[in-house]
């Protein structure tokens, strides 16, 4: 991946829209005369890549950045870079099918700030992946080398040397992400441990309670149907003393009417043998 073109819209000494075309996949260098813009270029690079310390680019705040500090009526300052991704093998990850990359970052007045891939919105650290991807790290020290400083590098210590090795390789941004995540995995267990201390000293203790209470509970309730059974069986029992109660008076009453029955069907008897003894004495 490499440059292709780059768009500067209201940056610093550019008030107008300016495109600079023909760079070379391995070896640029821009020229001119004093007071031309040529480290305008530079600086234009560095915060399209998101470069965080401002000094870099010569600039105390964003809004230094902007034409006349906005004061000629222009209000942003907008740089977009079109990169030739074509070479799949040395792509960023999550672009192998685009055959170019534009990254644009604009900032108003005010200091609002917002970067843009291939049009779409996007947070800085998205920015910062896709540049890192590629061993591309703005923030590093030692990505820009400026006048005076070539003597320091010749000079670093092997640590120095190590640690500008790995910004080179790209593999100080996974130590970077390394880092990260075990500060949070840090924080998270630090979180848990507490957690689990609410959960011993406040928690379990309620908890406790609220499962003795329940079998309390269970247990009155075990008891309330016990009752409740034994009441209504108590109840059918009653109702059937009286239905048997109620069959011995019937039974009773059968048997007050039977003997009456008895008795006239005996006077019944007599009457009729008295007439069969005067039937025959005649």
């Amino acid at each position: 991946m490499y440059i292709k073109s780059i768009v500067l819209d209201g940056f610093k000494s550019y008030g107008t829209r300016v495109e600079v075309t023909g760079f070379d996949p391995e070896f640029n260098a821009i020229t001119g005369l004093n007071g031309t813009g040529k480290s305008n270029i530079l600086d234009s690079i560095c915060f399209v890549l998101g470069i965080t310390n401002l000094s870099n680019v010569r600039a105390g705040s964003l809004q230094e950045l902007i034409y006349k500090h906005g004061q000629a009526g222009i209000t942003k300052a907008t740089v977009s870079i079109t990169f030739d991704n074509r070479d799949k093998a040395h792509c960023p990850i999550g672009y192998e099918n685009h055959d170019e990359i534009t990254v644009t970052r604009q900032v108003v007045m005010g200091g609002k700030n917002k970067y843009l891939i291939n049009g779409i919105n996007v947070q800085n650290k998205r920015v910062s992946d896709l540049f890192c991807s590629v061993q591309l790290n703005v923030n590093n020290p030692h990505f820009l080398i400026m006048q005076g400083r070539i003597t320091k590098v010749l000079n670093m210590k092997p640590p120095e040397i190590l640690s500008m090795v790995e910004e080179a390789a790209g593999t100080r941004m996974y130590e970077t992400k390394k880092q990260a995540a075990q500060k949070t995995i840090e924080k998270k267990d630090a979180k848990l441990l507490q957690l689990n201390d609410i959960i011993k000293e406040d928690i379990a203790p309620k908890l406790q309670k609220l499962q003795d209470e329940r079998a309390q509970f269970q247990e009155y309730q075990k008891v309330v149907r016990e009752y409740v059974t034994a009441e209504e069986n108590a109840k059918e029992a009653a109702n059937k003393v009286i239905e048997v109660q109620n069959d011995i008076k019937s039974k009773k009453e059968t048997i007050k009417s039977n003997e009456i029955e008895a008795v006239e069907l005996d006077k019944q008897v007599i009457e009729i043998n008295k007439k069969i003894d005067e039937v025959c004495i005649s």
